[in-house]
């Protein structure tokens, strides 16, 4: 073989090899039903997907790929968090102030905690032993005690917060959407130890982390950007830029990539090269309206939610999970 052949010959090995590894829709998982959707949150260990649907929240077997059951009689959904010890869920629903709780065998409503103003996104803290749920509408987080299944503190952020992320030693972080921030919790004192600046992100939405290098990911809405964050000194490392509309991010500790879903039907990919470099390395197309996700750490697999819409009103019967991964 001559050197030109062997050129082209490696040239095409090298292109395959990318192509192979290359993030792509695998599928779509037809689940139907009226009303707009917010977050989606993976129980990886009983391989479902919770989804904040309008009225209800639809729970979703990723294996069998299809609706196993639904959490219904709520108003204005947003998010769930899963407590799988106490086998109990927790639900924002936004327009009557309430975390509604719920039993994950049965999915029946057991009972109802009073928020304030709007709780929207949710999360459960492990070490504390924690609920947060984040009061959009306002500047507060709701911290609920699940075993007991009460409010315990209404604590203050200083800004409208959006999602967060808990470290797993004692520290819960949230973007703080109208300050462009990073509110930092003491999980267990219960209070608000820093305000780090996103600049030059504007408007986060979405956050997630590497947690072994210590890294923040927050998807900036205004500035379309993904801005990276030192978790212990809360420097601004650097920023990607990503498409428009990001509602979420994720994180694969396995391949070092994080994940920004956007509303324009783009999914970036962000490659940690190493904790102070990050490059993007792929754009995939998903859907038009596509901007939340979640992200499954067993399959390394991306589960977006995606409807048809007729301006802002989604189509009825059009709902589908886009399952991203390579």
């Amino acid at each position: 073989m001559n050197k030109s052949a062997l050129m082209i010959s490696l040239f095409v090995l090298a292109s395959t090899t990318f192509a192979a590894d290359e993030y792509k829709v695998l599928k779509r998982i037809p689940l139907g039903g009226d009303g707009s959707w917010d977050y989606l949150t993976m129980d990886s260990a009983a391989h479902c997907v919770y989804i904040g649907r309008s009225d209800r929240v639809m729970v979703v077997d990723v294996d069998a790929e299809k609706l196993v059951g639904e959490v219904g009689g709520m108003n204005g959904v947003h998010g769930a968090a899963i407590v799988s010890e106490l086998n109990k869920g927790f639900v924002t629903s936004g327009k009557d102030n309430t975390v509604r709780v719920f039993d994950l065998t049965t999915l029946k409503e057991t009972s109802q905690i009073k928020a304030t103003n709007k709780p929207d996104a949710i999360i459960y803290d492990p070490l504390s032993k924690k609920v947060f749920a984040f009061n959009n509408g306002g500047t507060t987080t709701t911290v609920i005690d699940p075993a007991e299944g009460k409010a315990v503190k209404e604590l203050d952020l200083g800004g409208a917060p959006e999602f967060a992320v808990s470290d797993l030693k004692g520290k819960v972080f949230v973007n703080l959407e109208d300050k462009s921030e990073i509110a930092v919790i003491d999980a267990q004192k219960l209070t608000v130890e820093a305000h780090w600046s996103l600049e030059p992100g504007k408007k986060p939405t979405g956050l997630s982390m590497d947690l072994e290098h210590r890294r923040l990911f927050a998807g900036c809405n205004a500035s379309k950007t993904l801005v990276v964050v030192n978790a212990d000194s809360g420097h601004v490392l650097t920023s990607a830029p990503i498409g428009a509309g990001v509602d979420a991010t994720a994180f694969d500790p396995d391949s070092q990539n994080a994940f920004a879903s956007n509303g324009d039907g783009t999914l970036t990919v962000v490659h940690e090269e190493n904790p102070d470099t990050f490059t993007v390395i792929q754009i995939v197309k998903t859907q038009a309206g596509s901007k939340t996700m979640t992200f499954d750490p067993k399959t390394h697999r991306i589960y977006l939610g995606a409807a048809e819409k007729n301006g802002r009103t989604v189509t009825p019967g059009t709902f589908a999970l886009i399952v991203v991964g390579k």
